[in-house]
C-alpha cells in the first residue's frame, strides 16, 4: 500500500491506542459496533462550553501576556497519514528567542491529570502544526476544565518520534487485522464501551 493508498488516521486513534489499542481494533477491524456513550456526549458539551469561556479569559493560564488564539483547528499530516482538530493554538512571540510559536491545547473534563496518551496527542498535534503552519511547537497545554488548571508539556524529539512509531503500530495492526492483547493494567476496562467484546477481560 502507498502512502497515497492509505488510510487516513485521527489524533484521537492514537490518544485511543495509547490508552488500549483495542478500541482502534474495533473502531477500524469491526467499525459497526462502535456505541456512543453519555461519557463522549457530556465530553463534546464540556469542549463546547470552554471554548465559548476561552474568549473572555487572559491567557494567564498559560503563563503568557500576549498572543493569537486560534479555534477548532484542523489539521492533517500528509508524512504522517494523521488528522485530528484542536481544541486551541496559540500564536505567540513572546518566548526567549522573541521568534513566533505556535502552542497547542486540549481541554480535559477530568480531574485526572497528563498521562501519557494525552502527551502523545499534544506531540501527534504539534508535528502536524509544524507542517501545516511552518511554525516550531515546543511547548503545549493540557486544560481540565473541572479544576481550570493547566498542565504545560514539553514537546520533546523523544516524544515525537514516540508518536510516529505509534502510528506505524496503529497501521499495521489495522492493515494486518490482528487483535491487540489487552492493556497490562485492567483499570481502563473499568468504563470501557468496548468491555463487552472482550471475552478475556472480567
Amino acid at each position: 500500500m502507498t502512502r497515497d493508498e492509505r488510510q487516513t488516521l485521527t489524533v484521537t486513534d492514537l490518544k485511543q491506542y495509547s490508552y488500549c489499542p483495542r478500541i482502534v481494533y474495533y473502531t477500524y477491524c469491526l467499525p459497526l459496533i462502535r456505541p456512543t456513550t453519555f461519557k463522549m456526549e457530556r465530553g463534546i458539551a464540556a469542549h463546547e462550553r470552554a471554548r465559548d469561556k476561552e474568549h473572555r479569559r487572559t491567557l494567564a493560564a498559560y503563563g503568557l501576556t500576549r498572543g493569537e488564539r486560534h479555534f477548532d483547528v484542523h489539521v492533517e499530516s500528509a508524512e504522517l497519514g494523521l488528522r485530528g482538530r484542536l481544541d486551541l493554538v496559540i500564536e505567540t512571540d513572546e518566548n526567549a528567542t522573541g521568534a513566533k510559536e505556535l502552542i497547542p491545547v486540549e481541554y480535559k473534563h477530568t480531574r485526572r491529570t497528563g498521562g501519557s496518551h494525552w502527551q502523545r496527542q499534544l506531540a501527534a498535534y504539534s508535528l502536524m502544526l509544524t507542517e501545516c503552519w511552518g511554525l516550531p511547537v515546543r511547548r503545549g497545554f493540557l486544560y481540565y476544565l473541572p479544576s481550570r488548571r493547566t498542565q504545560e508539556i514539553p514537546i520533546t524529539p523523544r516524544l515525537q518520534a514516540d508518536v510516529r512509531a505509534a502510528v506505524t503500530a496503529m497501521r499495521e495492526m489495522i492493515e494486518q487485522e490482528t487483535m491487540p492483547p489487552p492493556p497490562k493494567r485492567r483499570r481502563p476496562c473499568v468504563d470501557c464501551e468496548f468491555r463487552r467484546f472482550c471475552n478475556d477481560v472480567l
